[in-house]
């Protein structure tokens, strides 16, 4: 589900690989990578998915369906 659900941001923001790979600092083929799943999504990476798409981490580990993150304290 998390592969999905980075397709899914990615695909309704209109972005390619590139520009989401570009704003997290990761390489496209690398970002390639983690959406097909041929790669595990390192902890530091979900955390810049989660603040470039202003969601949560459990949003992208599908662990909820509420894309508004949670307050910080």
């Amino acid at each position: 589900m998390l592969l999905r659900r980075m397709r899914d941001l990615r695909e309704d923001g209109d972005l390619t690989q590139t520009q989401v790979g570009a704003a997290i600092n990761v390489p496209q083929r690398t970002y390639s990578y983690y959406e097909t799943g041929r790669r595990g999504v390192p902890p530091e990476v979900l955390i810049a998915l989660a603040e470039f798409y202003g969601t949560s981490v459990d949003y992208l580990l599908n662990l909820t369906d509420e894309k508004t993150p949670y307050p910080r304290k």
